[in-house]
């Protein structure tokens, strides 16, 4: 069967075989190999070679030479050993390289490679080795794994007798070309009879040729005792607080950071500061401990930022503790971070070891707007404005705190007032109506006396209630108090209109024990019109009395003396009365008139414009027309209907002031104490021009309208004012006009 040609049919299996694995050759005894004697074929069958049948008849094997010759002691047999054995991790290594080409690249259109084609003389397989260069960006290693690589399409494989130096190899459609060889390879080369060609020099790649020019060109860093550093500096960190704003960009907001600078190797680290619910996730390290470059995207064109990180040769600069100020911005991989605060150890250390004093902190929290106030509703009509408010305070309604200490003191205490209307119709014009204030709560009650035969039902015209100022806020409103209730005034109830023109003596003791609550004016008034209504009369009696008691006393106290006055010793000092009777008289008379007039108060006046000052000015001042400061009569008849308390200024005051602060700037200018600016000298053609001073334009003050009666007040249609008027005690300083009756006494 042996003779039978491999095909489809013509190949039998043996059954009775299970066993396919290939005998060893030799066996191991002591460590020692010792060749196996019989051997034995594929799964222990016997090999047809040691059959009988293989036997020639000839064969010197079928005799025996000692019959012939004797015994005869033969060499040892040398000891076999198999070829995978003899060859083991026995390898030829040539040194090659190839080229890749490059596209798209303005620098360079190939790139050469060095590889190491390793030739396994053991089972004449090939691989191709790359070594690795550090931060090639290329994957390096084993660019063909171990095998036999083809050489042809016939079915060879390439064989060490192919290999040589400075030939051209293809394997699996790159060409690979030897240069050079190891000693090894060399000398068993030489053994086999082929003898190796010249060695070859690498060719240059330009692109690692440039690389490297660029890496030595960079300065020498200077000596650092990295262990000293460590020793020293190890645990002292320079903390600092940042803020990063982000605000620029949607849902942004300031976030707070903490930068740490280790002292022992120069490293940075970023924390980021959380807050209690600030809703984002715990991860505080925003960078981890390394060097930070203050410009990272200042790197090389060519440089593979795709697969590679920064590294000390291509960052010119890092951060340094000089470059960490409070108030300055620093960068931390494109995110601009403001120092605004550091620890005290941090500051110590820029103090003493820097000479930097750092700045204090600045404040970067926000002041946040204060809440708008909560929005009351509008009353409704139902109850006071407060039980309504304490509604919208709480759910459940409390009710408003009263002041019990004011209700305790003033408890059935009133200030009683009398009114009338306002006319409108003519039947009203004889009511009258009593307003009772009530100083323990603040209310107001208004009672109608009852008129008989009027046709008009008196009693109760409003229960005690709050009255609120017309043009006041209604959910704030301001009420109306005893300081607002003097004669002449008018008040507001519900739209209608009160003339208050009476009050009791009540009123007037009441004011007079509380000065402070009331304005001067309106306790002036109340008390004019209290003495005109002759409710004053015992006070008065007892004033005069007063004055004559402290007289009489006086003239005790003097022993008898006759009381000189300070006109009487005046006179005599001038030798008044002495010689000519008429002449002493007439002196005298001057001499009084003269005290007089220097006791009366006279207002100094500044005459209205500029003054003229006894300096060159190269400024001139031009004023406007002066206003006259004279009441029209237009505004004469227009008097305000109630009392004004406050001090306003008047035309002339107010005229006075401006032109005096006028003044004040023409010598400031004149004086040099504001200089003029220095100019080029003008030229000949605008010399004329140039020697005419720049004016100062004033313009015109501006007095406000119905300036002339702010200080006015009105009185009650009376036919009796003329007398009344007459025995006013003090003058109001507000302007009157008086009837021709009598003249004007003051006190």
């Amino acid at each position: 069967m042996s003779g039978l040609p491999k095909l489809p049919g013509f190949s039998f299996r043996d059954p009775t075989q299970t066993k396919f694995n290939l005998q060893h050759t030799f066996d191991l005894c002591n460590g020692y190999k010792l060749p196996k004697t019989n051997y034995c074929g594929i799964g222990g069958k016997e090999l047809a070679t040691n059959t009988v049948k293989y036997l020639a008849n000839r064969d010197p094997v079928r005799f025996d030479p000692s019959l012939t010759y004797g015994r005869t002691k033969s060499p040892a047999l040398p000891q076999f050993t198999p070829h995978y054995v003899l060859y083991d991790q026995k390898c030829l290594t040539f040194r090659a390289f190839f080229k890749q080409s490059v596209e798209e690249s303005p620098q360079e259109f190939c790139r050469i490679r060095y590889v190491n084609i390793i030739y396994f003389l053991e089972d004449d397989t090939i691989t191709v080795m790359e070594p690795k260069i550090p931060n090639s960006g290329m994957d390096q290693g084993r660019l063909i794994r171990r095998g036999k690589i083809p050489k042809n399409s016939k079915g060879d494989f390439w064989h060490w007798k192919d290999l040589n130096v400075g030939k051209d190899f293809a394997f699996y459609g790159k060409v690979f070309h030897t240069v050079d060889c190891d000693v090894f390879t060399k000398e068993y080369m030489a053994s086999q009879g082929i003898i190796m060609g010249d060695t070859e020099r690498m060719p240059i790649d330009r692109y690692n040729q440039n690389k490297q020019i660029q890496s030595h060109t960079t300065k020498t860093p200077p000596a650092d005792d990295k262990l000293r550093r460590f020793l020293e500096y190890d645990g002292k960190i320079l903390k600092f607080k940042a803020v990063w704003d982000d605000r620029e960009n949607e849902h942004g907001e300031l976030r707070n950071y903490e930068i740490l600078y280790f002292l022992s190797d120069d490293t940075v680290s970023v924390k980021e500061v959380h807050e209690k619910n600030d809703g984002r996730d715990p991860y505080p390290v925003l960078l981890r401990k390394t060097k930070l470059p203050k410009r990272y995207t200042d790197t090389p064109v060519t440089y593979p930022a795709i697969y590679l990180e920064l590294s000390d040769a291509e960052v010119t600069e890092y951060y340094q503790p000089k470059d960490l100020l409070i108030g300055e911005t620093i960068f931390v991989l494109g995110r601009d971070m403001l120092l605004y605060d550091c620890d005290q150890f941090t500051r110590d250390y820029f103090k003493n070891a820097l000479c930097i004093e750092q700045k204090p902190p600045i404040p970067i929290q926000e002041k946040k707007p204060p809440p708008p106030p909560p929005q009351v509703p509008p009353h409704n009509g139902i109850g006071s404005l407060e039980d309504s408010l304490q509604n919208t305070l709480t759910v459940l309604p409390k009710p408003p705190k009263k002041d019990v200490m004011r209700q305790i003191l003033n408890a059935n205490k009133y200030l009683r007032y009398e009114m009338v209307m306002d006319v409108v119709h003519p039947e009203d014009a004889i009511r009258r109506f009593i307003l009772s204030y009530s100083l323990a709560d603040g209310t107001c009650r208004i009672i109608e006396p009852p008129i008989r035969n009027s046709g008009i039902l008196g009693g109760k015209y409003l229960r005690s209630t709050y009255l609120i100022k017309p043009g006041s806020d209604p959910l704030n409103p301001d009420y109306y108090t005893a300081a607002d209730f003097y004669i002449g005034a008018i008040i507001t109830v519900f739209q209608q209109r009160f003339k208050i023109i009476g009050a009791d003596l009540y009123v007037y003791r009441y004011m007079q024990a509380n000065a402070g609550k009331f304005p001067c004016e309106v306790i002036e008034n109340m008390r004019n019109y209290m003495f005109n209504k002759g409710y004053l009369k015992d006070d008065v009696e007892d004033t005069i009395q007063d004055n004559l008691d402290n007289e009489r006393k006086w003239d005790l106290d003097t022993h008898d003396e006759p009381r000189v006055t300070e006109m009487e010793k005046c006179l005599k000092e001038l030798k008044v009365g002495e010689g000519d009777t008429g002449y002493d008289k007439a002196k005298r008379a001057e001499l009084v008139q003269q005290y007089e007039e220097s006791i009366k108060r006279t207002p100094h006046e500044v005459p209205y414009g500029i003054k003229d000052i006894n300096m060159t000015c190269a400024y001139p001042v031009h004023i406007g027309e002066i206003k006259s400061a004279e009441c029209k009569e237009d505004d004469e008849g227009q008097a305000y209907q109630s009392y004004t308390p406050k001090h306003i200024d008047t035309p002339e005051e107010i005229i006075a002031k401006y032109y005096t602060g006028v003044l004040k700037d023409q010598r400031a200018i004149c004086d040099g104490t504001h200089p003029i600016e220095c100019t080029d000298p003008p030229s000949e053609q605008n010399k004329e021009d140039a020697e005419k001073p720049t004016p100062l334009i004033v313009a015109k003050p501006d007095i406000p309208p119905r300036a002339c009666n702010v200080k006015t007040v009105t009185f009650a249609d009376d036919p009796d004012r003329c007398n009344r008027d007459r025995y006013d005690l003090c003058d109001l300083k507000t302007e009157k006009i008086h009837c021709e009756c009598t003249d004007y006494h003051k006190c």
